[in-house]
């Protein structure tokens, strides 16, 4: 069995193989799984909120295909739409709408957004309060104590995880913004219903920021100090699939590569799958850390947020253990990343970690993932920026980065 790789003891105390594990949902994976959504369903009683996007699976032939089996089963159903990211007020306000109707199950179909929003609706409905109560850093400082309603997540886009966590992440976007969680493991979702079917309708923007976000969740779970073997093996197994699937999914014509879109949808949406179990287990790093004040000051989407800034946040990284850390074993992994994503073993270290600069850089360009200064970052926002970025996601990042490293991942992906 391949040992664990130690980072700087100073800041990885934790014996080998010494780890703990949360709690995972139940996982239905495959196409058509999203048939037994209404037998899920019908486990936990008579009636139903369902949470959605706008589009995709609401104008679909899959919520025909539900309403008519959540009939037949004589479930009553309510329904509320999620649009943009979700906030603290899309939150209350369903609470409220919905806490006299004795919903026994709330079901959250959609991207991040929906799925985020479904977990903090479930935990809220039966007490009635205001997510304001427990969300992290700017909300009362409550302790929350459930109980949570039943939750089941059906993603409809590979990229958050959000349906492998206990995460709710909830923002208000502006000068006064914030992005914050409401979490406990409570919220973790009874069922994740993983369809990869569902993922047809996805535009390429969309493939390209989720498929990012993905591929960050997964790189900085597996350089994370917390990192074990086991979420080695998922994280390193995902990246694979994701390697092969990514590209080709983005740049497939939808009508002619059937097949080949078929596969590559299934693999990203196994790979999102991951990266929520991984980084539930482990945390995240330093592009994280800065995409969490980047989309609360800026209408920025997180997945662009991570895939813009992390061929930068990783040369920094790498710099900053060559010049401090030349011991760290993240400079290991990231060269082993880099042999993995190039798919060349023959590649030494230095060759693998300047192999994996230019693959992440030229992955942001072929993807069109615009610079920072698209969503109206300026270099005077920088300082607000460093001040803000989450301790939580730094505190597992491979090296500590100081202030000046923090202002120039920024400066570096101004334009």
């Amino acid at each position: 069995m391949r040992q664990p790789i130690n980072f700087n003891k100073s800041r990885n105390p934790m014996p080998q193989y010494s780890f703990s594990l949360s709690l995972f949902p139940r996982i239905e994976f495959g196409p058509g799984c999203i048939q037994c959504l209404a037998d899920k369903i019908a486990q936990y009683g008579h009636t139903v909120l369902l949470i959605t996007g706008r589009q995709s699976f609401y104008q679909s032939q899959y919520w025909n295909d539900l309403i008519l089996q959540l009939e037949q089963k004589q479930i009553q159903w309510f329904h509320t739409i999620i649009s943009g990211e979700p906030t603290p007020e899309f939150v209350d306000t369903a609470v409220r709408q919905f806490s006299s109707n004795k919903i026994q199950c709330v079901v959250a179909i959609g991207g991040g957004s929906a799925l985020d929003s479904g977990k903090a609706v479930s935990g809220l409905l039966s007490g009635g309060h205001s997510v304001m109560d427990y969300l992290e850093g700017v909300g009362a400082g409550k302790q929350y104590s459930g109980p949570a309603i039943a939750f089941i997540a059906v993603p409809t886009t590979a990229g958050t995880g959000s349906e492998a966590t206990k995460n709710s992440v909830l923002s208000r976007i502006g000068e006064q913004g914030f992005k914050k969680s409401f979490r406990d493991e409570q919220l973790i979702p009874q069922y994740a219903i993983i369809d990869p079917d569902l993922l047809a309708s996805c535009p390429k923007a969309l493939i390209a920021a989720n498929g990012m976000d993905a591929l960050t969740q997964l790189m900085e779970s597996y350089l994370s100090t917390k990192a074990n073997p086991f979420t080695d093996a998922l994280a390193l197994g995902a990246i694979e699939l994701l390697r092969d699937s990514l590209l080709p999914w983005y740049q497939a014509d939808m009508e002619t590569d059937v097949q080949r879109i078929s596969q590559a949808r299934a693999n990203m949406a196994y790979a999102a799958l991951i990266s929520g179990m991984t980084l539930a287990q482990v945390g995240l790093g330093s592009v994280h850390g800065l995409a969490s004040p980047l989309g609360a000051f800026f209408p920025i989407p997180h997945g662009v947020a991570c895939g813009t800034v992390l061929a930068e946040a990783t040369k920094i990284n790498i710099h900053a253990m060559l010049e401090r850390e030349p011991e760290n074993q993240g400079l290991q992994r990231y060269a082993h990343l880099g042999r993995l994503l190039c798919n060349n073993n023959q590649l030494d270290d230095t060759q693998a970690r300047g192999q994996l600069l230019s693959l992440l850089t030229n992955w942001s360009r072929i993807m069109s993932l615009e610079p920072l200064s698209a969503y109206g970052v300026t270099e005077n926002d920088i300082p607000r920026l460093v001040e803000n970025i989450s301790p939580g996601s730094m505190q597992t990042n491979p090296i500590i980065l100081t202030q000046a490293e923090k202002e120039q991942l920024i400066r570096a992906r101004l334009f």
